[in-house]
């Protein structure tokens, strides 16, 4: 049975340590070992990436999983560490947002990550319609009497060519959702350091960017003390550290084959 207490006192410290001088590292990770392997490196929470959970299931992302793939992925990793974890889902699943949150909390996550490309009908939400959402979804939260951290995804970066000006519609789309309850936002594939800053100094909530392992993060391979100084407070990794790992394999067994 779920200890809606314990899942309260989670989500309260992750909500927390957004708000701290350093970025948190939520390293993205995709099943139980992964997720051991983070915790006994120092990671005080996690994030679960769809991408890289879909891989681990044999599966692709963009909501080829079905929700109940997802959310039993979800509870493998949670189940396996006492950290907070906030796990990905998405645009949703095409699922109303109080069975949405009852499943995320049934499955032992704290942090939801929601993103405005509405993969089954293949467009992106209306910047009104992704808030519509994301207000939702903190509703359904605060009726389960758990603050669930809301990281507001726009895919407008993704998609240039559909607007005049993409920074200020992403920045537009991600003050909608702060307005409607998220807490952190995430616009993802941003260009370069100068668009990251823009967005950094005309949105007030916690901003998200993912990175690397080793190379740096997204925009220009910036490192942790970077991110600190433009004022960047959320780091995950995406696909990127099962990817990395990918590519290491193959030199640690280059000798066996």
């Amino acid at each position: 049975m779920t200890d809606f207490s314990v899942l309260a006192e989670r989500a309260s410290a992750l909500l927390e340590a957004h708000h701290q001088d350093r970025p948190i590292v939520l390293p993205t990770v995709w099943d139980a070992w992964s997720a051991q392997a983070m915790v006994n490196a120092g990671f005080e929470a996690l994030s679960i990436g769809s991408h890289p959970l879909a891989d681990s299931v044999g599966s692709a992302d963009s909501e080829t999983m079905s929700l109940s793939q997802a959310l039993a992925g979800i509870a493998r990793v949670c189940g396996s560490v006492d950290v907070p974890v906030s796990a990905d889902l998405e645009s949703g699943y095409d699922t109303a947002a109080p069975d949405l949150i009852a499943g995320l909390l049934e499955a032992g996550a704290v942090g939801v990550n929601i993103e405005d490309t509405v993969h089954s009908e293949g467009r992106l939400r209306s910047a009104e319609e992704h808030a519509e959402y994301i207000g939702d979804l903190r509703r359904a939260a605060d009726a389960q009497r758990v603050h669930v951290v809301i990281n507001a995804r726009t895919d407008v970066f993704k998609n240039p060519d559909d607007f005049e000006d993409p920074t200020a519609e992403a920045i537009r789309r991600l003050n909608l959702c702060a307005e409607a309850g998220a807490d952190s936002v995430y616009p993802v594939r941003l260009p370069n350091t100068e668009t990251l800053k823009t967005v950094l100094s005309q949105v007030r909530l916690p901003l998200n960017v993912t990175a690397h392992p080793v190379k740096g993060a997204v925009p220009d391979e910036l490192d942790l003390s970077q991110l600190q100084d433009l004022g960047v407070k959320r780091v995950t990794f995406g696909p990127l550290l099962q990817a990395t790992m990918y590519d290491y394999f193959a030199k640690f067994t280059r000798n066996w084959h």
